[in-house]
């Protein structure tokens, strides 16, 4: 296999991933069963008090609905990137890359034992086109759902907690699965709303962000798809998705997952070797 490294000395390589086709997954039962590096424990929380009706009041967000629901202790790249409820510093890379990685795998592996159709998508995706793995720059992860799998996860799995072991058993998290109450709406509104849920690592706040994709204007522009911040999909791009793996873990991306990435980052961002070099 052909290797090349970035100007962060991190080596990247062309995937030669395996690829089957699968079609979309319905809601399956939630009766837990073992997969391999997810524990299956999973529970119903108190809610946060962040989240309670005083907490809102104090703060001065009476009409809290027309309010951004994700907060993050700052607005820049670093910042922007932690949730405030469990942000306690901003951690060091090689604990960002540890924490990210046990991230997605936990995510992916407990969204398929559930049995919802989630796929990658954004820096994430493009980290898998260069070598099945995320970028070494990334501070979040991105990966998306159908507007009725976030319906679902709304009405049934709304802040529920989930531990995480990984398969060496040396590594113990717990993971906070956080659906947006503005979820419910496909259009984007004043933009601050435009992240439906999030799997958030509740040691540090990194989190990965998930966002949904509903049919706006069927009549108008039917099979086409689009997220609240105008990421626009035709059906057949998205389906059937295809299985692959990522980070070592089962996973879903997009049929033309190159056009995708194309389409959002240009044909460099699929040769090029250097990252702002």
């Amino acid at each position: 296999m052909k290797h090349i490294s970035s100007c962060l000395l991190f080596s990247i390589a062309i995937p030669f991933l395996p690829l089957t086709i699968s079609r979309p997954q319905q809601p399956a039962d939630l009766s837990p069963t073992r997969v391999d590096a997810v524990s299956p424990t999973t529970t119903q929380p108190s809610p946060s008090p962040s989240h309670s009706q005083n907490e809102w009041e104090k703060n001065g967000l009476v009409e809290w609905e027309k309010k951004k629901y994700f907060k993050e202790p700052g607005g820049d790249d670093i910042l922007g990137h932690y949730d405030n409820r469990f942000y306690h510093g901003v951690v060091k890379d090689v604990e960002r890359r540890d924490t990210l990685l046990h991230l997605i795998r936990a995510y992916l592996m407990t969204m398929r034992e559930i049995g919802l159709d989630t796929w990658i998508a954004h820096g994430t995706l493009l980290g898998w086109w260069w070598n099945g793995r995320m970028l070494p720059w990334d501070w979040d992860v991105d990966v998306q759902v159908s507007y009725p799998t976030v319906r679902y996860m709304g009405d049934n799995l709304n802040m529920t907690k989930h531990k995480y072991t990984s398969p060496d058993g040396t590594v113990h998290r717990e993971y906070l699965l956080d659906i947006n109450p503005h979820s419910v709406e496909i259009d984007r509104g004043d933009g601050t709303n435009i992240i439906d849920a999030r799997w958030i690592d509740t040691r540090n706040g990194l989190y990965v962000d998930i966002t949904a994709l509903s049919e706006k204007s069927p009549s108008s522009a039917p099979g086409v798809w689009s997220c609240k911040n105008d990421h626009k999909y035709k059906t057949k791009e998205l389906y059937p998705m295809r299985e692959t793996t990522y980070e070592g873990v089962p996973a879903r991306i997009p049929y033309s997952y190159d056009s995708i990435l194309t389409e959002e980052y240009t044909s460099q961002a699929l040769v090029r070797e250097e990252f702002q070099g």
